[in-house]
């Protein structure tokens, strides 16, 4: 066979591959393109429930819910935004669905089994973040930021030279910093799933985890002061289900760790670390008795 011949062969596979992810891709593409002109048909009821928290804050204090367009296309632009994230979250089960079966038939039966349950709980554990976020989060930060408005425009408050300073908001602002909010929350929440995936493949330990604590805790500690209002609330509930998080990863892991060694148990194939110590060192008398 010649050379050229070697070279066409050898591609071939190649070009199947680009073939099938250009598939894969095009049928995410139409599947995002259709959730997006859904979400974009219904924007107005989707916007709605987005300021159910600031609503419930101004309530709370006797106000209106009022947000304004400040700028002319501020509207249109809130529309695009929220059909284009509201698209990607409607769309992201095809979308997983679609990069599964473009990895699965590279994979080992066993590698699916393993793969396969974070594919499904990565989703899960971003809605649950969300939720938390939307329900819990939220609520504390407008009831802290709406705080720092004062009086009013009656007589008392013009008698007493006081300075009305009220809540005017702004449409595109809100949706921004709550799309922070719930982004910022369900990636926290995909800490279990990354740390158990990182253990599955062997890259971190549960004693590793362990030995890590003080660090993760400043790290944590961190996150939540970027990530909430400069309430101590809000970071504080942030800092305890974040760190509520980090060790039930280390249960997780431990776990992994437990059902590893007990399927290499029964294969023969798992030697203690005392064991290969005292492999080593025989090796290396060994070795010395010869030098």
């Amino acid at each position: 066979m010649s050379a050229p011949d070697q070279i066409e062969d050898s591609s071939a596979p190649l070009i199947e591959h680009l073939a099938e992810l250009r598939t894969r891709i095009l049928y995410s593409l139409a599947a995002f393109i259709t959730a997006m002109v859904i979400c974009y048909a219904v924007w107005n009821p989707i916007f709605n429930f987005l300021t159910g928290p600031i609503c419930e804050a101004l309530a709370d204090r006797g106000q209106q819910c009022g947000l304004y367009l400040i700028k002319l296309q501020e509207g249109f632009f809130v529309a695009i935004n929220i059909s284009f994230l509201g698209g990607f979250a409607l769309a992201f089960p095809v979308i997983a669905y679609q990069m599964w079966r473009f990895v699965a038939p590279g994979l080992y039966k066993s590698e699916k089994n393993a793969f396969l349950p974070f594919l499904i709980a990565s989703p899960v554990m971003f809605f649950l973040g969300a939720a938390f976020a939307y329900y819990v989060i939220l609520p504390l930060a407008f009831t802290f930021f709406l705080g720092f408005q004062q009086g009013g425009l009656d007589a008392a408050d013009a008698a007493n030279e006081m300075a009305a300073i009220g809540f005017q908001g702004s449409v595109q602002e809100y949706l921004s910093l709550t799309i922070k909010f719930v982004m910022a929350f369900g990636i926290c929440f995909q800490l279990p799933v990354l740390l158990s995936l990182m253990g599955k493949a062997g890259l971190v330990s549960a004693k590793g985890l362990a030995g890590m604590r003080k660090y993760a805790v400043v790290a944590i500690l961190v996150v939540a002061a970027v990530a909430t209002p400069p309430d101590v609330i809000s970071q504080v509930i942030l800092f305890t289900v974040v760190y509520g998080l980090y060790e039930v990863s280390i249960q997780l892991v431990a776990r992994i760790e437990a059902a590893r060694k007990k399927r290499m148990i029964a294969e023969g194939t798992w030697f203690e670390d005392e064991d290969l110590e005292a492999e080593f060192d025989e090796d290396e008398g060994e070795a010395g008795g010869k030098a």
